[in-house]
């Protein structure tokens, strides 16, 4: 009897849809068949095969290998001609299952070239005018002598060897084939012209002070092995000037000689620091290492200023190692002040440490190195602790650029000496985000070239989470604000950006060259969607700990999109083909609202519809078991007496109670009094979890989120049926933000009243 009742219950429900799409099939044409196109279907077309090098799991495989470049070099800084030469021996290990015919190198500062082909890669247009500046610089300056001379190329012996260049990449070709476990050593010797930094904006070079004398950030100005992996073989992939490197690990003996009045510091650990330091430098720097809770000063701005004032023509060698690092960078001038301090690591202790002129002063004294000492902190709580000696911050004018264990970061005061609230917190969101790329690409080394989300993205992401820490460890940094204002991050702030034409834009998928809005697409995204998933979609300990497994399995490894987007799902249980795939897949946006509202009331009283259902099946009244009936409120069969019928006044439903539901447990029975047929709409493509705030007639409110599956069914629609105890007065979908909706006229029942021109200018001047 209960499967026969159940049958029929079945049938009086189902067949109204039933017949509704037969009446609609036999009034249209028949729509033909398509392939899978569910947003929740899985990656498995967008993926590669996993294999004996990359697991299903996103961890490396039990043949993963990586290659290893050693270099020894001699480097030589010019600064009366601003001229840097060097010197450099390479130990290549071939560690990978395959013979190499060659070697192929990568010349950065080729993109420098007077030859070079990048700026005839951009398009340019007339404009209806210029700055003087850029007028002198593109339309009457010569052509800068820029690029790598290279001198020699020759093998451990001593004999030349054959090479071609290619705009930025140099083949090597071997007298012999390389064959697994083999090592090949050469040597290139070379020089170039360093380049004025703060007028072409490049990432490397030098600035000038008003006193003469220059502060020098240097990097790519070396001949850099490129990377061979399992992906893509070799990838020599063109340097155009924006997507950065690809570089495989190794271990650096530098021999740096520069003016005997300048401060050096770079990648690695200093050799010869007795020789370089004076006596008071080394008990300051003695002093520092035991400073856990305030920088030491090691050069004061008072010895930096005497030092500007004189030029010496005397040289002094600065020697350094650094092991298991991807790349080297050093910065250098006579009139850098130098401080640092001491931050718990594990069971040691690093040091962050500041380098800067002084024209950053006193906003660089005062929050540069705890800037450093503070994201040192949070990146290692969210990766794994910081493996290398120290972290350094430079000073440099429009400057944001990152290297093992050195940056260089913008912001300075204005020449009258006020520090804007602008300045202060771009500068300490550079240097929070510069000192964090050492996590993200120079440990967990992303192929930068290709995707640069994977290191902007992800780095943005982790900043953000470093941003707010830091405005919780100094408090008095960001007052009178309660939070640290960050730009990236919240769900909120990427809204413009995602409500624009996305069909000229590209999905975050893309080769960094060829990303539009570099800025918005490369950094915000994916660090937007990297925060949904944390606050929203995941929640903090199953992303935390998917995000941390990511970092620990990837760290000194190269991992590709697919090992980040396999391990996050593999450490969590929580299955995201669907947010990978319309988050970076596509230029899709969110859009979800409250499309309909309905309100219903219970009856015994069969009502009209349920009756029409029944006769069109040859059902009787008689043949069902008793039911409760909803009446809609707008429906013929609404009376307004329903309104003030209880639950214990339905007949069929008391009666059920009675005969079934012992007496002690009637007391744990609901006793909902009102019932909303809610339907929401989804515009947009993006299919998010449908956060609902529902608002009640005593005041109080609830918040319900129902999963981002909800959608898989149904990708424009979807229905939700409510019987609450209390009367809802308001519902509203995302009231927090944080889903980067970018509609939000549609989130709201009853619908909010749209205002006209004039109420809007009077309510934006009362805000203002």
């Amino acid at each position: 009897m209960r499967l026969f009742n159940s049958f029929l219950l079945t049938a009086l429900f189902l067949l109204a849809g039933a017949v509704s799409a037969q009446d609609e099939t036999d009034s249209q044409k028949r729509e033909p068949g398509h392939y899978n196109t569910n947003r929740f279907k899985q990656l498995y077309e967008e993926f590669s095969t996993p294999n004996m090098f990359r697991t299903a799991s996103g961890a490396p495989g039990p043949s993963y290998y990586q290659q290893q470049a050693d270099y020894v070099m001699d480097i030589e800084l010019d600064d009366k001609n601003k001229k840097l030469s060097g010197f450099e021996t390479i130990t290549y290990t071939n560690n990978s299952p395959d013979v190499l015919e060659y070697l192929w190198v990568q010349l950065d500062q080729n993109k420098r070239a007077k030859d070079s082909k990048s700026p005839l890669i951009e398009p340019s247009d007339a404009l209806p005018g210029d700055m003087a500046g850029n007028f002198v610089k593109n339309y009457m300056g010569t052509p800068f002598e820029g690029g790598f001379n290279i001198l020699e190329v020759k093998d451990a012996k001593g004999n030349p060897l054959k090479h071609i260049i290619n705009q930025t990449m140099m083949r090597i070709d071997m007298p012999k084939k390389l064959s697994p476990g083999e090592k090949f050593v050469f040597s290139i010797k070379w020089w170039y012209n360093i380049n004025d930094h703060v007028v072409d904006r490049a990432r490397s070079g030098y600035e000038t002070f008003e006193d003469g004398n220059r502060g020098y950030v240097i990097a790519q100005f070396y001949p850099r092995m490129a990377v061979y992996n399992d992906v893509e073989g070799w990838q020599n992939s063109q340097f155009w000037g924006r997507d950065e490197f690809a570089l495989p690990f190794g271990n650096f003996e530098v021999n740096i000689t520069v003016p005997a009045d300048h401060i050096l510091d770079a990648t690695g650990e200093l050799q010869n620091r007795k020789e370089i330091f004076t006596k008071e430098m080394m008990n300051r720097y003695e002093a520092a290492q035991k400073s856990y809770d305030k920088p030491v000063v090691i050069v004061t701005q008072a010895e930096a200023e005497a030092a500007s004032k004189g030029f010496s023509t005397a040289k002094r060698t600065w020697k350094f190692k650094a092991e298991n690092v991807r790349d080297y960078a050093f910065a250098t001038s006579r009139r850098y002040i130098w401080d640092m301090m001491a931050v718990k690591m594990g069971s040691g202790s690093v040091m962050a440490v500041s380098l800067y002129p002084p024209e950053s002063n006193p906003l660089w004294e005062d929050w540069s190195t705890r800037a450093v000492a503070s994201t040192l902190k949070t990146y290692s709580r969210m990766t794994f602790d910081y493996p290398y000696s120290k972290a350094i911050s430079v000073s440099a004018k429009n400057q944001g650029m990152e290297y093992p264990m050195i940056c260089w970061n913008y912001g300075r005061p204005d020449k009258d000496g006020t520090i804007s609230d602008r300045t202060k917190y771009g500068m300490i969101s550079v240097i929070i985000h510069e000192v964090g790329h050492n996590y993200f690409p120079m440990i967990v080394n992303s192929d930068e070239r290709q995707w640069t989300w994977m290191d902007e993205g992800l780095n943005t992401f982790t900043q953000y989470v470093a941003e707010q820490d830091f405005g919780e460890e100094y408090p008095e940094a960001i007052a009178p604000n309660k939070k640290y204002p960050s730009r990236r991050g919240p769900a909120k702030n990427i809204v413009d950006y995602m409500a624009g034409d996305q069909s000229q834009l590209a999905p975050i998928m893309t080769k960094g060259l060829n990303t539009y809005n570099f800025g918005a697409n490369a950094y915000a995204k994916p660090a937007t969607a990297l925060n949904i998933l944390r606050e929203t979609i995941m929640g903090r300990e199953l992303f935390d700990f998917a995000f941390k497994t990511y970092a620990n399995r990837w760290m000194f490894k190269h991992p590709t999109p697919e090992d980040f987007f396999r391990t996050m799902e593999d450490a969590s249980a929580v299955d995201l083909d669907w947010y990978w795939r319309e988050w970076f897949y596509t230029t899709d946006y969110v859009d979800i609202g409250v499309k309909e509202v309905k309100k219903f009331y219970v009856t015994s009283k069969i009502n009209k519809e349920a009756r029409q259902m029944m006769e069109a099946n040859g059902i009787k009244e008689s043949d069902l078991p008793p039911l409760v009936y909803f009446v809609r409120e707008d429906s013929e069969d609404f009376e307004e007496s329903m309104r003030d019928v209880k639950i214990e006044d339905v007949k069929t439903l008391k009666e059920y109670i009675a005969d079934n539901i012992p007496v002690e447990e009637r007391a744990n029975l609901k006793n909902p009094s009102y019932f909303y047929e809610i339907t929401f709409e989804k515009p947009g493509g993006i299919p998010m979890p449908i956060i609902v705030q529902l608002s009640y007639a005593d005041g109080t409110s609830e918040k319900i989120t129902y999963p981002a599956e909800i959608w898989r069914k149904n990708d424009a629609s979807v229905g939700k049926f409510i019987a609450s105890e209390k009367e809802i007065t308001k519902i509203e979908v995302d009231p927090d933000e944080e889903t980067a909706d970018i509609d939000t006229s549609n989130n709201t029942w009853p619908k909010r009243k749209k205002l006209g021109a004039f109420d809007q200018f009077k309510n934006k001047t009362k805000t203002d």
